[in-house]
């Protein structure tokens, strides 16, 4: 799925922008670019579910 991205990026400038964002952060952390997507999915993943928690809680 991530290769598709790359690939279709050729088409969109936002997203080949965004591509470029995490290889650099990537090459900072000294990870490959698909530990640091796999990272930033995790990170949005795990903020989404403690949303929700907090919205149901109250």
């Amino acid at each position: 799925m991530v290769d598709e991205l790359v690939e279709f990026s050729e088409y969109d400038p936002e997203l080949a922008d965004g591509i470029r964002w995490l290889d650099e952060q990537a090459q900072k952390k000294g990870i490959s670019f698909y530990d640091m997507v796999f990272e930033v999915l995790y990170k949005h993943d795990i903020n989404s579910k403690a949303k929700n928690w907090l919205n149901n809680k109250n």
